[in-house]
């Protein structure tokens, strides 16, 4: 490795690594900009747990470094603080103030305290779950229970709507997590989140490109699927682990509601034959259409059809994020089912105790109700 002098990063060359990380440069990316080792451009954004740090700035109440160029001035011409006062437009008592922080009249320098000032001002607002450890308790115990900071901070307005001092942010929640330095949840707990990381990453996407013969687009699909008006819409995908493994998931578009499916093996035959077994399990009135990505294992998308009466609608090439239900989803479960973990031992009871666990879970676009109660309620219009 070529041995590069050490540097210290200027404010404006922090400013464009952030400008590039937020674009979605990666590290390495934006060290090659300064000729310089990925590790120095991490350590300063992992200070920072990959959240731009606001920038800072004077106080419009606050002395300026010409303001203070006009103080020397004064004491050096021998004027009275009332007369440097007065021909600033000043209190004298701010003068006074300003003397008295920085050297007196005889040690009295602009550019210093200038300088100290802005070292001084450098005061970070304690961290609200650092001053109110038993909503950092709280907060702690959902987060083991892998709920999202957002669900966390949704269900405590829910649960205490007159008191903010039960309730915090996500925001507040993801900055104390990511920046250690707040000293309020401990760091162990970002194992909990549903992407394991340290800092916060620019979002990123997959892409997938496979053709399926005689594919019916989801183009086609009828509006009632488009705007989720009518239940019985689902959502379908492969969760792939280590070793080749792999689990079905399937969501209901309109109440979220979630089924995980054990599957051996990757073939369209495999998966086609589970997928009509699970559909089995429902009244034809909560299971109308399937939209699935174009992966190889729905190839035999016909024979489904033909076998359930159910239609099938597949994704654009390369546009997984139009059955977004799923996706979200599955980006959930991956808190239980981390990459790379062997899934071909894990028994359809646990699958059923997960999926129970995630439709348990309150939800933003349900108005924070969970998907099992929107669930029922559509069983209960149904008979």
């Amino acid at each position: 490795m070529k041995y590069r002098k050490r540097i210290y990063y200027s404010e404006a060359q922090k400013s464009l690594m952030w400008d590039r990380w937020q674009k979605g440069d990666s590290i390495r990316e934006i060290a090659r900009l300064f000729d310089r080792y990925h590790p120095s451009v991490r350590g300063i954004l992992e200070r920072a747990g990959g959240i731009r740090p606001a920038v800072r700035h004077r106080s419009s109440r606050s002395l300026t470094l010409a303001e203070r160029e006009e103080v020397s001035r004064g004491i050096a011409a021998g004027r009275s603080l009332r007369s440097i006062a007065l021909r600033l437009g000043r209190a004298p008592s701010t003068i006074s103030r300003e003397l008295n922080r920085n050297g007196g009249l005889m040690g009295y320098r602009a550019h210093a305290a200038d300088q100290a000032a802005w070292d001084r001002a450098l005061r970070p607002k304690p961290c609200k779950l650092a001053l109110n450890r038993r909503l950092a308790a709280q907060v702690a115990r959902k987060l083991r229970l892998q709920w999202s900071p957002e669900e966390i901070a949704a269900w405590l307005r829910r649960e205490h709507p007159d008191d903010e001092n039960r309730q915090v942010s996500h925001e507040t929640i993801y900055k104390t997590l990511f920046i250690q330095a707040r000293g309020a949840l401990k760091k162990e707990l970002l194992a909990h989140l549903r992407q394991n990381r340290v800092m916060r990453h620019p979002r990123g996407h997959t892409q997938k490109n496979r053709q399926i013969k005689e594919a019916v687009s989801i183009r086609e699909r009828p509006a009632e699927v488009e705007d989720r008006a009518v239940p019985g819409h689902w959502e379908g995908d492969l969760l792939i682990g280590g070793n080749n493994s792999q689990i079905a998931t399937l969501v209901e578009r309109r109440t979220r509601y979630c089924m995980l499916v054990r599957v051996k093996r990757r073939d369209t035959e495999t998966v086609i034959d589970a997928l009509i077994k699970q559909a089995a399990k429902l009244p034809r009135e909560l299971y109308k259409s399937l939209t699935w990505d174009r992966g190889k294992e729905i190839a035999d998308h016909k024979r489904f059809t033909l076998d359930t009466g159910i239609k099938v609608y597949l994704c654009d090439p390369g546009r997984p994020w139009q059955r977004g239900s799923n996706e979200q989803t599955n980006g959930l479960l991956r808190q239980y089912f981390p990459k790379g973990m062997d899934l071909s031992n894990v028994h359809q009871n646990h699958l059923n105790a997960i999926a129970r666990r995630l439709n348990e879970r309150p939800r933003k676009t349900l108005g924070y109700y969970s998907p099992a109660e929107k669930f029922a309620e559509c069983v209960a219009s149904i008979g």
